[in-house]
């Protein structure tokens, strides 16, 4: 009878597994690769997917051989050691894998040791002291018929997977931002000598200017009095551009975990970067991008929780053990103690739990259907980054040559207003103010580009999942 019950156990549980209770999360290849289709959009046509058949990624790119200026890699270093938002995702990850070990551990017996005595004496004449003495211990263990422990185990490798993701999002979010306030520092400094070096020569044409008017009467008061409201003008945006250097300094001490100080930095240049990047294809992103892991992740421990809210309505099997060392029989106390042992199994099968696990088994596939979603519309948001950061870089790209065209005219109208002031004497001074200014301004143009290619190729790299460990 014993072995008979034991197989209808087996059996049932073989039954359950077969039912759904031990099953393991697959991708659904054939609908993410539906909405994976033409992801990427091409930053050159209008209305057309961009064909990846290239499988090489810039975001496999280690972050080294992307930043390579010397103090820039010094910096991100110290921040990938320093950063407190790393070091929390690092302490989530251990938590997570914590809990994990907890739920491995379930699978084995528990065991407990409670030893208790007891001294008793009746006030009566010739009695003697009565000593009693109990060294139990006691085992229970959960036999895992119906995938409680075992979904309970799936899910908390998820619960690893999503605080690894975050971690790993955290790393690459802290090299991005290092990387853009890097670079928008060696931008404010371009800036800044820029607009320093052409304020030398505002003064020395307003010097000029009045040797002109004071000497030969070559020039008037209100032509001088424009060109000194230009230098004016020059000034105050200097004040501005160091304030913004500060800023910019404090939010990367910030990043760095160190108190707020100067930077150092190399001189502008945008250069280092390659000319073309390759996106790979769609796919890839679903294990380079931190978000995308950690949704399908989610999506995972949906599965595992509608097992688990399935395996809720079939019984909890239970074996108990007690062995104990005692001298206390009943009534009778024995000395010495004798060994007393006791066994016991036991089922619990849910008849009647007003609507909970029906309502809680509901709750679970509903929350599946919703990280689904999560999970397509996180696909989804990770083309349109990748698909903006490329148009980004393209435009850039344009932009940057254009502006780099417009200052060589520029320049050339400057030099040959100067050389008609000095040798033909059919330009004015203003002309030549003015034809300054401009040229002031296509260098700042040609500065602000050549950041926003930078910046665009920073945010690629982090769109790709770049800077993985």
């Amino acid at each position: 009878m014993k072995h008979t019950s034991l197989y209808l156990l087996l059996a049932g549980s073989a039954l359950m597994s077969s039912c759904g209770l031990f099953g393991h999360y697959e991708r659904d290849t054939q609908g993410v690769e539906q909405v994976a289709q033409g992801l990427y959009r091409d930053p050159q046509a209008a209305n057309a997917p961009l064909v990846a058949t290239d499988t090489a990624s810039f975001g496999n790119t280690p972050w080294q051989e992307v930043f390579t200026e010397p103090q820039l890699q010094a910096l991100i270093g110290r921040a990938l050691e320093q950063n407190t938002d790393l070091k929390n995702a690092e302490i989530g990850v251990e938590q997570a894998r914590i809990a994990l070990r907890v739920n491995k551990l379930a699978f084995l017996p528990q065991l407990a040791f409670s030893p208790s005595g007891t001294v008793s004496k009746a006030f009566i004449d010739g009695a003697s002291n009565s000593k009693t003495y109990e060294f139990p211990v006691q085992a229970s263990w959960q036999i895992d018929a119906f995938g409680t422990l075992y979904n309970a185990k799936k899910q908390g490798e998820q619960g690893v997977l999503m605080a690894k993701a975050g971690k790993q999002a955290a790393r690459t979010a802290i090299i991005s931002a290092v990387a853009n306030l890097y670079y928008g520092l060696q931008m404010l400094d371009e800036q800044q000598r820029i607009t320093l070096a052409n304020l030398d020569i505002w003064k020395k044409d307003i010097e000029a200017m009045e040797a002109l008017k004071d000497y030969a009467g070559m020039m008037n008061s209100a032509a001088i009095a424009s060109a000194k409201a230009q230098v004016l003008q020059i000034q105050a945006s200097l004040p501005t551009i160091a304030d913004n250097i500060r800023q910019m300094e404090n939010a990367l001490c910030s990043i760095l975990h160190e108190a707020p100080h100067a930077i150092e930095r190399g001189a502008f240049t945008a250069a280092g970067f390659p000319e073309s990047f390759s996106a790979g294809v769609p796919m890839q992103m679903l294990s380079n991008r931190p978000d995308v892991a950690m949704a399908e992740a989610k999506l995972a421990n949906c599965f595992y929780g509608i097992q688990a809210a399935r395996g809720a309505f079939c019984p909890a099997v239970n074996i108990a053990a007690t062995g104990e060392f005692t001298n206390s029989l009943g009534a009778a106390i024995m000395n010495p103690g004798k060994w007393l042992a006791a066994g016991v199994a036991s089922l619990t099968q849910p008849l009647f739990a007003q609507g909970k696990l029906r309502a809680n088994l509901q709750i679970s596939k509903l929350n599946a259907q919703s990280a689904q979603n999560d999970f397509e519309q996180t696909l989804i948001d990770a083309g349109i980054e990748v698909s903006n950061a490329m148009a980004a870089y393209s435009t850039a790209v344009t932009t940057t040559a254009l502006a780099e065209q417009t200052l060589a005219q520029l320049q050339e109208a400057y030099d040959a207003t100067e050389f008609l002031f000095h040798n033909g004497n059919t330009t004015t001074y203003l002309e030549i103010l003015s034809a300054q200014m401009n040229l002031l301004n296509g260098q700042l143009s040609v500065v602000n580009n050549r950041y926003n290619k930078v910046l665009a190729v920073i945010s690629l790299y982090q769109a790709l999942g770049g800077g993985r460990e």
